[in-house]
């Protein structure tokens, strides 16, 4: 089973266009669909001239097999 979660459009005639992954196999399927009771608030000005933000991306590599976060070992009794 796969989840996926999208936006689409609802036409006055109640269709809707959905373009799936590539890797669903071409046949038929079991579909279920969960609807909002109302539809997104529609955008601002303001957000629609908005490109996304660009936020950089940093590879720090793999962490060490030994690395712990847990609160104890980070803090020790001295963050509780």
């Amino acid at each position: 089973m796969k989840a996926i979660e999208t936006i689409v459009t609802v036409t006055k005639d109640g269709k809707m266009t959905l373009q799936l992954p590539q890797d669903i196999p071409e046949g038929e399927h079991k579909v279920v669909i969960v609807i909002d009771e109302q539809p997104l608030a529609e955008k601002s000005e303001s957000q629609k001239n908005h490109p996304p933000l660009n936020v950089p991306m940093y590879n720090c590599g793999l962490w060490p097999e030994n690395l712990s976060l847990r609160r104890e070992d980070m803090y020790g009794d001295w963050g509780r």
